[in-house]
């Protein structure tokens, strides 16, 4: 799970930054309006809307243009009502006001990261070698032959072939298909082993050690 902490404050960005890799998250910093706005993709977005460049309001407002879907939480020390109001209708998912305990901003990541997987569109049709995988009628084929697949297990290659190419970390893929980055024993392994036998096609699913896994892309399209 990619992370964008827009603070310009160094020493309370650092203990952020510390807190959030320890329950497990990558995380891009940004100090300036100019930073955050020339950041990578990423799933959150933690933002002060004070900056020394600008005001976190207009950071905001141009990520939501961007991408409708980027789950963006206000951390701020603008706490009257007015500037929540606003916060919120530029395009925050929830208003976080300084100073706060990591528990209560967890709780609050982890519900709004629920609400945006939910809300999230549906993939298009996607043709990765000899895999064929269709969200709407949820249908995969692996040369042409049908794979029955639970649920969870069609979740799962869902979210790699959105990425294919790209590895996916554990955490994101528990998010997305378990709605938590907490699922005990080996349950995303189990699956994904599960997964990789009924497609039946070798080093399509690849471990990347220590990070996550990627949907092989050759000869992939649209």
């Amino acid at each position: 799970m990619r992370v964008l902490l827009v603070e310009d404050d160094t020493s309370v960005a650092a203990a952020m930054e510390s807190a959030l890799r320890r329950r497990g998250y990558e995380v891009v910093r940004a100090a300036t309006v100019a930073e955050a706005l020339a950041a990578p993709r990423v799933d959150l977005v933690l933002l002060d809307f004070g900056l020394p460049d600008g005001d976190g309001i207009d950071v905001c407002r141009e990520l939501r243009r961007r991408d409708d879907h980027v789950a963006i939480i206000a951390v701020t020390a603008r706490g009257e009502e007015r500037d929540r109001v606003v916060g919120l209708r530029t395009g925050a998912d929830d208003y976080v006001v300084k100073p706060f305990s990591m528990a209560e901003l967890q709780a609050r990541i982890d519900a709004v990261l629920r609400r945006v997987v939910r809300t999230a569109p549906p993939a298009t049709a996607r043709q990765i070698g000899p895999l064929r995988l269709d969200p709407a009628s949820r249908q995969v084929t692996v040369d042409g032959e049908p794979v029955s697949l639970t649920r969870k297990e069609f979740e799962l290659l869902v979210v790699l072939a959105q990425e294919a190419g790209s590895v996916v970390s554990r955490d994101r893929l528990l998010m997305e298909v378990w709605r938590t980055t907490f699922a005990g024993g080996h349950t995303l392994e189990v699956h994904i082993g599960s997964l990789r036998s009924k497609l039946g096609c070798p080093g399509l699913v690849q471990t990347v050690r220590g990070v996550g896994y990627r949907l092989r892309a050759e000869g992939s399209e649209r």
